[in-house]
């Protein structure tokens, strides 16, 4: 095979057969492909395009690359994908809720990325709770309890890591057919059999705006469902943060809450949602039936139960169900940040939260950097909520006096106060859930 052919007939417009594709991954691999033809071809890409096969080809290489999990056809595995937000806790909640209901979730998360927050430092936030299990470990638990959160491992998909690398300091993150290979790859490698895509659209989300999320999440289940797996795809809110708190351990706080059958509602309802989707694809119901049946086990205490038994068979201290706020780290000191005006909150940029929070302490400023897990931040009010001059908006727990002074800044700018109290259309709070693909 002639790599500089392979690019060129890319760069030209031109169609890849599926043995070159293959073998352009295996390649790259192996390390025989340098990475500035890889990136050259990732360019072509970019500019035009993949073809419906060419697309199933490339994700299939990617999946091939590595291990692909199976845990045999006596079981339907379901998995959980979000696109990426502020305040997004809900992995913690929907995985024991799924579970509850009967369905069998095998889920990978990663850490977080840029201004939003990952799972796996979540989770870690839990004295003892072990993110990263072997693979034999991660089936043999989603057998016996129905469920096991777990950290990506390098044996599975390893050229979408690297392609991934390569993406991102080539200037073609942003390209939907790349997109949707790294996303449903990993998943395919992770051997679920259902996957709901959780598309985030909004200000804090990495599709601002809502033709660009349904243009993903359409190509995100067509793309599943090319590969023989079942999918559906929610678009979901994310002008401003999920939920009240954001950080890590402080989220924890707010999903048992949630599990409690407290918390804030549009965490609840986004979870439901969710878990609603999962137990449609895995026992042939509508969305509603499935939602009304997540009800009812997150009302009647059976997620939380599972949540505790989650937590201690992967080492984590079971307490946390009880009284998070006692097991979890939260940072010490606190500072209030205050109205300027009397008005009406007309926004609260998500993205301006994530980055604030990041530069706490909460997040990577670099991918190797130690974050503290006991930072974050409470919203006080929230879009469409009144405002008087002096009233507190956001409450932000903190360790360090330089890393407050550098996130002070962006928490700052987050929120719009308006003196006239009427709302126009685009101001007003819109719904949690924004559109559905079945």
């Amino acid at each position: 095979m002639d790599i500089l052919s392979f690019i060129e007939q890319k760069r030209d417009g031109g169609v890849h057969s599926p043995k070159d594709m293959g073998e352009f991954v295996r390649r790259f691999t192996a390390g025989e492909v340098p990475d500035y033809q890889a990136a050259a071809w990732l360019m072509a890409v970019y500019f035009n395009g993949l073809n419906d096969d060419e697309l199933r080809d490339f994700t299939l290489a990617l999946a091939r690359s590595g291990d692909i999990l199976s845990f045999g056809d006596d079981v339907f595995i379901t998995d959980k994908h979000s696109t990426g937000g502020v305040g997004d806790k809900v992995t913690l909640i929907l995985v024991p809720l799924a579970a509850a209901c009967g369905v069998t979730v095998a889920k990978l998360s990663g850490r977080g990325l840029g201004f939003t927050g990952g799972t796996a430092d979540k989770l870690e936030a839990i004295p003892g709770f072990r993110m990263h299990l072997s693979s034999g470990e991660f089936m043999e638990q989603v057998r016996s309890l129905g469920c096991a959160i777990s950290g990506h491992s390098a044996d599975l998909a390893p050229a979408e890591a690297g392609f991934y690398a390569l993406r991102d300091v080539s200037g073609t993150v942003p390209s939907l057919p790349l997109i949707c290979s790294s996303i449903v790859s990993k998943k395919l490698a992770g051997g679920a059999d259902g996957f709901v895509f959780d598309v985030k659209c909004g200000r804090g989300a990495f599709m601002t705006d809502y033709e660009g999320a349904e243009a993903l999440a359409e190509a995100l289940v067509s793309l599943s469902r090319s590969l023989g797996k079942k999918a559906a795809a929610l678009i979901t809110d994310m002008d401003q943060p999920l939920g009240r708190w954001i950080g890590n351990g402080v989220e924890v706080v707010e999903a048992v809450e949630v599990l409690r059958g407290e918390g804030p509602r549009d965490v609840r309802e986004v979870t439901l949602a969710l878990v609603g989707a999962m137990i449609s694809l895995s026992r042939d119901v509508s969305m509603k039936e499935g939602r009304e049946r997540a009800e009812k086990k997150l009302d009647d205490g059976s997620a939380l139960a599972l949540f505790r038994r989650l937590v201690e068979a992967q080492g984590g201290d079971g307490r946390v169900c009880e009284a998070p706020g006692d097991i979890l780290p939260i940072a010490p000191s606190s500072l209030l940040l205050r109205s300027e005006k009397r008005g009406r909150i007309t926004g609260v940029d998500a993205k301006s939260i994530g980055e604030g929070v990041k530069r706490l302490g909460g997040g990577r400023m670099s991918l190797d950097e130690e974050i503290d897990l006991s930072v974050g931040v409470r919203l006080l009010a929230k879009t469409g909520d009144p405002a008087e001059a002096g009233e507190p908006l956001l409450e932000v727990r903190y360790g360090d006096e330089g890393r407050l002074s550098d996130s002070l800044p962006f928490f700052e700018k987050a929120f719009t106060v308006e003196e006239d109290s009427v709302l126009g259309p685009k101001d007003r709070k819109r719904g949690f859930i924004l559109g559905t693909i079945q």
